[in-house]
């Protein structure tokens, strides 16, 4: 059973824990780390996207940040950062090799498989720049189906428009462009 620390607007813990189902069916707030994984091509910055699960219970089969997991009761968010990582790709990546970009909230509700699902998160966001061979990662099969790059830039855009393909969160799109130098709003 996961465990999350209940945390406030600034997404410190209040000294609260909420089990991960209760979490999610009343929308209480807790913390989550977002790692995307950059490369450079031509002059352009390219993403790393993971195909979600058939099975996840939210979002299954679209496209989503590199990386990103609960951070669990009592851990750290640079820890859990590079621990998501390793378990969801099978990238060990060093905490000095992780930049901090920001954070944004996530918030809202949606019916899946049947049931609402109530999120309420606060997102920190880190970036690992490295080249990735996608055929090499080994992917945890029950929460990524495949992995992709894609232009950052253009995911942004299709995300705006709703392309169902991906569930990228926008705000967070727009933390990692803006510690990137990127004016999301005129691209």
């Amino acid at each position: 059973m996961e465990i999350f620390d209940i945390v406030d607007a600034q997404g410190n813990p209040t000294g609260e824990r909420v089990e991960r189902n209760r979490a999610h069916t009343e929308g209480i707030r807790h913390r989550t780390a977002h790692i995307w994984v950059l490369r450079e091509r031509e002059g352009r910055y390219q993403v790393l996207l993971q195909k979600r699960s058939q099975n996840k219970d939210s979002f299954p089969g679209r496209y989503d940040t590199s990386s990103a997991g609960h951070i669990q009761a009592g851990d750290g968010v640079l820890e859990s950062a590079v621990r998501e990582l390793g378990e969801e790709l099978g990238i060990h990546a060093q905490p000095e090799e992780l930049e901090r970009a920001g954070t944004f909230d996530i918030a809202y509700e949606k019916e899946f498989h049947g049931r609402m699902f109530r999120d309420n998160e606060i997102a920190f966001v880190y970036i690992l720049r490295r080249e990735v061979d996608e055929k090499t990662l080994k992917l945890q099969t029950e929460e990524v189906e495949a992995v992709e790059w894609f232009d950052l830039e253009e995911t942004y855009h299709a995300c705006l428009s709703h392309d169902q393909k991906f569930c990228v969160p926008v705000p967070g799109l727009r933390v990692l462009m803006t510690h990137l130098g990127i004016c999301p709003d005129q691209t």
